[in-house]
C-alpha cells in the first residue's frame, strides 16, 4: 500500500519555492501529509532547477540517492520543474527508477496522476512536459514558506529572453494573474497566520492585468488585506518605473529591499546579454531608489566571464560594484546552458581558470563591501520578523530586517513569529547581531 505521505525538496529560485508551496497545497487537498524524512514518504518529489549545470547535477544526484528507498518500501519518486521540462526522457536514462517527470506547468497535476497510476491506468514512467497557458494551478492557495511568511505568484514565464538564460524556454511566455485572485490569496494566507508575503515573478515589474500594473497591484494588496509586510522579487532594471520607486517612500507595508540584477558593468556585454539597458540607466534607477528611501537595501546578480568579456570590461563590473555598494550579491561565472541564444551563437572563449579567478576577486570585493555596509547598521533600530532560531545555537533567535538582512537576537522571551524592534549591536559581512529594545 502506498503511504499517503510526501517529501518535497526544492532547488533554485523563489519561483520554484512558490511552485512547491502550490504543489504542497495540491498534495494536502488530495489527502497526503508532508513529512521531513524521505524514508517516511510514499511520494518523494524533487522540484528541480536548470539555471546552471551544477544545480541540475545536484538534483540528479539527489534523485539517484532517494530512488534507493524504493528497495525498502513502496514509494514513487518524482522529478518536477525546470530540469524535468528541459531534460524529459534523459532523466529516465540517468535515474531509471523515477516514476513521474513533470514540467513547469504540469507539476501541479501530480496528485491526479498518482491517483490514475494507483488505479492501474498508467504503466511505466509518466512523462509530461507539455506547455500550457492554463492557470488552473491558482485554485490551490499555497502552503506558506514558513508559518509567518508566504510566497504569492503574480506572473508565470518571461518575455525577456536574455542571451544566457534558459528560463523563458522552460517556463514559457509571461502570463499574468487576475489581481482579485492575488488579493484573495494574500487574505487566505493572512487567515493562516502569515504576516509577510513576497510577490513572485520572473519579472514582477512587467505585471499588467486589465489596466492594473505592478505598482497598482502593490497598492491593492496593501489596502485590501491585513498583511503587515510586503516584498517582491525579481525586478528587471529596464521596467523599474518611477511609480514603483515612489511606493518605497509612501507605502509603509512595503519593505525597504529590492533585488535588481545588474549582471555586468560593461554596456557592450549588457548589449550582448540582451539586457536592454545601459549601466548609466541602471545607476540612475539606483539613485532614484536611494532618494526615495535612503536606507533601502540593494542586492543584485552578477556574471563574470561572459563570451568575449575583456579584462577591461570585467574591471567595469568591479568598478560598478565599488560605486553602487550593494548590500549583497549573487555572483556566478558564465556557464553554457544548452538551448539559450548564447549557447547557439556565441563561443565560450573565456578560459575556465580566468572565469574562476575573476569570480573569486569579485566575491572578495563584495564581501568587504557587505561588511562595510552592514557596519552602518550598528546603532540603528530595525523591525524584525522573527522566524526561528539560529542553526548553530538554538538559544538565539533569527529573523529578517526590513532590508531582508538576517539578524540574530538574544532574548529569553519566546518571540517566534513576532515583529519586534531590534537594535543592531554588531555586524559582519553576512549577519547582523542585536537585542530587543526595552
Amino acid at each position: 500500500m502506498l503511504k499517503k505521505t510526501y517529501y518535497l525538496h526544492s532547488y533554485g529560485c523563489q519561483m520554484n519555492l512558490a511552485d512547491s508551496g502550490i504543489l504542497s497545497a495540491a498534495m494536502d487537498r488530495a489527502g497526503f501529509s508532508a513529512v521531513l524524512d524521505p524514508a517516511d514518504a510514499g511520494v518523494i518529489v524533487i522540484n528541480t532547477c536548470s539555471v546552471r549545470e551544477k544545480a541540475e547535477e545536484r538534483a540528479l544526484g539527489r534523485l539517484t540517492e532517494l530512488s534507493q528507498l524504493k528497495r525498502k518500501h513502496t514509494c514513487y519518486v518524482c522529478a518536477v520543474g525546470c530540469m524535468a521540462q528541459r531534460m524529459g526522457d534523459d532523466i529516465l536514462k540517468r535515474v531509471p527508477e523515477v516514476d513521474f517527470i513533470l514540467g513547469t506547468e504540469r507539476l501541479f497535476e501530480l496528485p491526479r496522476l498518482i491517483a490514475a497510476k494507483e488505479e492501474g491506468n498508467n504503466g511505466g514512467t509518466v512523462i509530461d512536459t507539455a506547455m500550457t497557458d492554463n492557470l488552473a494551478f491558482a485554485e490551490y492557495p499555497p502552503v506558506p514558506d514558513n508559518p509567518y511568511s508566504g510566497l504569492v505568484t503574480i506572473t508565470r514565464g518571461c518575455n525577456n529572453f536574455c542571451a544566457y538564460c534558459i528560463v523563458p524556454y522552460l517556463r514559457g511566455r509571461e502570463r499574468h494573474r487576475d489581481p482579485n485572485t492575488i488579493v484573495d490569496e494574500v487574505n487566505q494566507l493572512v487567515e493562516r497566520g502569515v504576516v509577510e508575503i513576497t510577490l513572485v515573478g520572473q519579472n514582477v515589474n512587467s505585471y499588467e492585468f486589465d489596466n492594473v500594473n505592478f505598482p497598482k497591484l502593490l497598492k491593492r494588496v496593501a489596502a485590501e488585506t491585513d498583511i503587515e509586510r510586503i516584498r517582491f522579487i525579481t525586478s528587471h532594471p529596464k521596467d523599474l518605473s518611477d511609480e514603483l520607486i515612489e511606493l518605497f517612500a509612501s507605502e509603509p507595508k512595503l519593505m525597504g529591499h529590492i533585488h535588481l540584477p545588474l549582471q555586468s558593468g560593461s554596456d557592450r556585454i549588457l548589449d550582448r546579454m540582451f539586457r536592454r539597458y545601459t549601466y548609466d540607466h541602471y545607476k540612475g534607477r539606483v539613485q532614484k531608489l536611494r532618494e526615495a528611501k535612503p536606507d533601502i537595501a540593494l542586492t543584485t546578480d552578477l556574471i563574470v566571464g561572459f563570451p568575449s568579456e575583456s579584462e577591461d570590461e570585467y574591471n567595469m563590473t568591479l568598478d560598478a560594484v565599488r560605486e553602487i555598494q550593494y548590500d549583497a550579491a549573487f555572483m556566478f561565472r558564465y556557464s553554457v546552458r544548452s538551448g539559450t541564444w548564447a549557447a547557439k551563437n556565441l563561443i565560450d572563449d573565456i578560459p575556465e581558470e580566468t572565469k574562476l579567478a575573476r569570480l573569486q576577486t569579485l566575491i572578495d570585493l563584495q564581501k568587504d563591501i557587505s561588511a562595510l555596509v552592514n557596519q552602518r547598521e550598528i546603532g540603528k533600530t530595525r523591525t524584525v520578523l522573527v522566524d526561528g532560531t539560529s542553526r548553530r545555537d538554538a538559544s538565539i533567535w533569527k529573523g529578517k530586517t526590513e532590508g531582508n538582512k538576517t539578524i540574530l537576537i538574544r532574548s529569553e522571551q519566546d518571540i517566534k513569529g513576532r515583529i519586534v524592534p531590534v537594535t543592531v549591536l554588531r555586524a559582519d559581512s553576512w549577519t547582523l547581531h542585536g537585542e530587543i529594545m526595552a
